[in-house]
Parts: structure tokens; sequence; C-alpha cells
């Protein structure tokens, strides 16, 4: 997708052109002023990419299936399906997945049953912060893709942010896994598989502070969820559905991430899920989303924004719209009241807006707003009724944002063997996506 670095009047995502800003000019960067964060050429440009190069399918799983298919499936290899209710408790209540250490499975059984618990995610390496109350893990998939997930502790809950892709193809020019490329959707099961282990740790007390309830997840790690729908919906069943079904979670702890698949977003609307939906924007005009979000040339903000309220409306669960301030780039006053403008137009109650401080990039136009810049912004919103946080971020010392630990470990592995880093930007050798 062509960039375009040329000025135009900053209007509202409904058409209307904005007065021209008052007092001195700060400095305004644009995502075409340099390539892609970590891009290997100097003429590189985002790409979209909805389909990944053909893969083989990760191994059938017991969590792939929902109760009915679990019994069916055991039926069908010779085991009465009773053993379905068995393996299933053990795995979403118990958090096991060895049939050794299922005392109620016969031992002549346990090979058997095996083969509906194959191994999915193997951990690579995990990294802790925030004196143990943050654990990030490098997880490789059947394939020798991988992904990563996070395990934050805070004083009123714990969560996980999940990958559902390897990869990524939305070419988010800020974001370290949107420059590897889509490699594959993760299936249902690998996407569970990394919640289990997630329960199983918190049970086991690897956090700081001992054992703890894993209460929320969030789909904020590797991917866009809504890109691999179905496999999404199924693994929102099993996170949500009662124990033996999945793990009888509360939908009100569990958030989907979108950039804006305007069309995906009415879909989940009409699931029936009261999963919290949270709209990665980063800019109210389209001027400026038109690169820095590169889907937004299929649907621009306005339409987004109108499928966030539908969403609201058709749910009533309070949508989260996620703002990461970039320094001189998107957080300016004038896009804090535009924003504030484009949301209340929508009515009011129906939306809360995260902004999210930018990890440093030395040398690079992605670094982090100014504490002055980011406290008008912040005080903008408020002042016209827009509810505002700023986002607790977590990690920056362990590579914390998405596909910053997998470039590493994969630089690292590059080193030992002899070879050059990879520059970010191109796809990992599993992840051979554009």
């Amino acid at each position: 997708m062509a960039l375009t670095n040329s000025p135009v009047r900053p209007q509202t995502a409904r058409g209307r052109a904005l007065e021209a800003p008052r007092g001195p000019a700060r400095p305004e960067v644009r995502p075409s002023d340099q390539p892609p964060e970590g891009a290997s050429a100097p003429g590189a440009r985002p790409v979209l990419s909805f389909t990944a190069a053909r893969r083989g399918k990760a191994p059938a799983h017991l969590a792939d299936l929902d109760l009915a298919g679990r019994k069916g499936a055991l039926r069908r290899a010779g085991l009465p399906a009773f053993r379905a209710d068995q393996l299933s408790r053990h795995y979403f209540d118990r958090y096991v997945a060895e049939p050794g250490e299922m005392s109620d499975i016969p031992a002549s059984m346990r090979t058997a049953v095996a083969q509906f618990l194959p191994p999915l995610v193997t951990e690579v390496t995990a990294l802790q912060a925030d004196e143990g109350r943050t654990v990030k893990h490098l997880w490789q998939l059947f394939d020798g893709a991988r992904v990563e997930s996070v395990l934050m502790r805070y004083p009123e809950r714990t969560t996980l942010c999940v990958s559902s892709q390897a990869g990524c193809g939305m070419a988010c020019p800020f974001c370290a896994t949107g420059q590897m490329g889509l490699a594959r959707n993760l299936s249902t099961a690998e996407i569970i598989d990394q919640v289990r282990l997630a329960h199983r740790a918190c049970a086991a007390g690897r956090l700081a502070g001992g054992p703890t309830h894993l209460s929320n997840v969030v789909f904020m790690g590797m991917g866009e969820p809504l890109a691999n729908y179905r496999n999404l919906i199924q693994a929102l069943h099993r996170l949500v559905d009662p124990a033996p079904e999945g793990f009888g979670m509360s939908a009100r702890g569990i958030t989907v991430s979108t950039v804006g698949l305007v069309p995906a977003i009415g879909r989940l609307a009409r699931e029936g899920l009261p999963v919290t939906l949270a709209v990665s924007l980063h800019a109210p005009d389209d001027d400026l989303r038109d690169e820095l979000i590169p889907i937004n040339s299929r649907w621009k903000v306005g339409e987004l924004l109108d499928a966030a309220r539908h969403y609201f409306v058709a749910t009533g669960r309070r949508v989260s719209i996620e703002y990461a301030l970039i320094k001189d780039m998107n957080d300016q006053q004038w896009r804090a009241q535009l924003l504030a403008d484009e949301l209340n137009a929508r009515g009011h109650g129906w939306v809360h807006v995260n902004p999210i401080p930018l990890n440093p990039t030395p040398g690079s136009i992605w670094t982090a707003s100014t504490r002055h810049a980011q406290n008008v912004f912040v005080e903008t919103l408020r002042a016209s009724g827009i509810p505002t946080t700023i986002r607790d971020t977590r990690g920056s010392d362990i590579d914390g944002a998405c596909g910053q630990l997998a470039t590493a470990v994969q630089d690292r592995e590059r080193r030992r063997a002899g070879r050059a880093p990879t520059p970010a930007g191109t796809p990992a050798d599993t992840q051979e996506a554009r």
C-alpha cells in the first residue's frame, strides 16, 4: 500500500473541516516520514495481507471441539463417550493435558486418549518483569512458528494477553508484529492452550504473590483476532462455557481487540457473547489513519466508530478505544478534541478511551509523547465528558510490545549460528508471509 506525505487540511471523520490550530505550530511527523519500523529497505511500505501461505494444519485437539464433538470423536476412536467428560474436566478444570496425570483414566487407555491431547505450544523462553508480577512467554508451535503471550498480575485481577495469529497481516508500520507479515491463523486449541497454561501457572503460584486466579483474557497479542474469526469465536466459547465444556470464565473479563474490520465487528455483535470490544484507533482523522493503520483504506474512521457504537447497542458492553500516543504524530490537542467530538456525536456513555504511552524507540519517529502532551490530550477528552484512563503498560524492559521478544530471540539464534540478524520487518524463517 503506497503511503502519501502530502499535507491535507484536517477534517472530521464525517467530512467537516477543522479550524487550524492556534498558537505556535508544533512539528508534525507522518508515518511515511520513514520506512515502517525495522523495515529492511528505504522504500518499504505497508502491505495488507489476509491470506497466509499454505501451511499444514495444527494437530486436531480436544479443545477444537465442543463437548458433543468430543464425545463423537471418542466414539469413532472406539472409546466410551463418557471419557470425553473426564478428559474435558482434566483439561478445563484442572488444567492438565498429560494422560499420565489423570488417575481416573485406566493406564491401558492413556495412549489411546493421548491422541486427543497433542502438545500444541512449547516454551522457548520466559522473561519476568515488574518484580515477578509480569511474565512474557515465547511459544513455539508444531510447525516452528512462534507466538507470544503475557501474563500480568494486578491488585484486583490477573490478565493474560493472548495471540490469535502467528505474525499479522495488518501491516501497521509502528508494530513489530505487523512487520512480520502473516504466517498463519492459530487453531482454536492453540489459542486455548495458551490460556490453559496461564491458568496452570496462576494456580501453581508462578507469579509473585503466590497462587492467583486468571480472571481476564485480552486478545491483544500477536495477530488481528477478527481476521481469524471462526477460530476466535470457538475460542471465546471455550473460555466462557462452563466446565466440562470450557473454562467457565466471565465474558465480562474478556476483551477482543481489532484495528477495524468493520463487517466482522457486526458479526461479533450478533454472536450473543457479551465480551468487550477494543478498537485500536490511534487517529481520529482519515488523513492520518490511512497511513498509520493501513486497513483504514477499506473502512474509514466514521464507519468504524459507527460499527463500534452498534456493538455497544447490541451487547450493552461499553467499547474501549485504544490510542497509542506517538510524539508529534497523533498527540495534538486538536486531535484529542476531534476524537471527543466524534465519540460524542454518537451518544454518551457508550465508550471509554485508553491512551497508551508508546515504548520509546531511540532514533525513530515511533516514540512516546511528552508527559505534557499526554496530560493535555487526556484533559481535553475528560473536559468533553469522555471517560479516559491511561493504560498501565507492563513489561517494557522485557521486549514487552507484541513481536519484540520473538524478533529478539530469532536474532540471538541467528548470531549463534553465525548468520546476520534478520532485520525487523522481514518475515521470520517460519513466517514467509508476503
